[in-house]
């Protein structure tokens, strides 16, 4: 091959090298357009805590992994849960955007403090869908219950409980953690209820969402009022509910306690009269909401197609929302509530020490 030969074919060998490095430029960029911020399959779920309601690890978490897996087979989801400190979810944020991870679904521990993490992320391409609870920064979308009526709802079913003795009734209140922005729309909601409904609300107090500090606290308002100086206590969810019931019982008071979230044993905890009430919020068309918004971020969809509301937190305006609609359940409705929904079937609330009260309840 002589030397004029030899140049022709390297640079025709250069030329097609050429064509094909731009052709496969221009299929990565295809492919990152399409996933509107990268070619990643992977979302992030970060849930923040699993020790005052179990609805974390057998609800939420489940029904978003199943979900994102039927909108996207090859997605895959990488989840971590906080256990109750915001310290540790800011790691394991930080950890999944180092791993290059461009959707986060977050429920925050501490949503007051995730303003800078969710900056920081958005500068950098990562999108976040605030779950359940209203994380503060740019978060691209929103998904949860309408939390005041939540509140009213837990509000108007401790009334209901007290019936007759609504208005000369002194209530005790055992509220959320302060860092959760869903915490006080509860509490908001549940005195829109009770105020000129019952007589006075004479102690409130925050459990912080556990229950060894509900149950201090609930400790607290017994020494200070005595058995007799309140007539019904407001729990903000189940695990605060069975603490408090648990300090009632062994002081030998009996009153209506209501709670939320509809966990296993707040049900049990009903159909034997302990407990008056729970709120039910469905969590499988709620964790559902949430895995399509991340798939739909993922590939560079609008998020309105799911979110079609929008909502304002503390430093951003117009946020996408999609808010959903929760119910009580109550001793005469678990079969059209939690049994209906498929929550749990009804061998699972009337386990041998329930039995009889399912059936003095018709629950089948």
């Amino acid at each position: 091959m002589n030397a004029m030969t030899r140049r022709l074919v390297i640079g025709t060998a250069a030329v097609s090298m050429a064509l094909s490095m731009a052709a496969c430029g221009k299929a990565g960029g295809d492919k990152k357009d399409a996933a509107g911020s990268g070619d990643t399959k992977s979302i992030g779920l970060l849930l923040p805590e699993n020790a005052s309601s179990t609805r974390y690890e057998s609800f939420d978490r489940p029904f978003i992994e199943a979900k994102v897996k039927a909108l996207c087979a090859d997605c895959k989801v990488q989840y971590s849960n906080a256990e109750g400190s915001a310290a540790k979810q800011k790691q394991q944020f930080d950890t999944l955007i180092a791993q290059g991870v461009k959707v986060i679904i977050l429920d925050a521990f501490d949503a007051k403090s995730t303003q800078s993490w969710v900056k920081e992320a958005a500068d950098k391409g990562v999108k976040v869908v605030a779950y359940d609870r209203l994380a503060t920064g740019p978060v691209s979308a929103y998904v949860s219950f309408d939390n005041e009526k939540v509140g009213e709802l837990q509000g108007q079913a401790l009334v209901e409980a007290l019936g007759a003795k609504a208005a000369d009734a002194n209530i005790v209140m055992i509220n959320g953690d302060e860092a959760d922005p869903n915490a006080a729309k509860f509490k908001s909601g549940a005195h829109k209820a009770l105020d000129g409904k019952v007589k006075k609300v004479v102690y409130e107090q925050s459990g912080e969402w556990k229950p060894t500090v509900a149950g201090q606290k609930i400790g607290a308002a017994i020494t200070q009022f005595g058995k007799d100086g309140f007539q019904a206590v407001y729990s903000a969810n189940d695990g605060m509910a069975g603490a408090i019931i648990t300090q009632l019982k062994s002081a030998g008071i009996a009153v209506p306690v209501g709670g939320q979230d509809a966990g296993l044993d707040a049900v049990q905890r009903i159909v034997a009269g302990d407990q008056s009430y729970t709120i039910y919020k469905a969590y499988k068309p709620l964790a559902e909401s949430a895995a399509e918004l991340a798939v739909n971020l993922l590939q560079g969809k609008d998020v309105k197609a799911v979110a079609s509301s929008t909502i304002d937190s503390d430093t951003d305006k117009g946020i996408p929302a999609k808010l959903l609609d929760p119910k009580v359940v109550t001793k005469a409705n678990i079969n059209d509530t939690v049994i209906a929904d498929g929550l749990y079937k009804a061998a699972d609330i009337c386990t041998a020490d329930f039995a009889a009260a399912c059936t003095a309840a018709g629950i089948k």
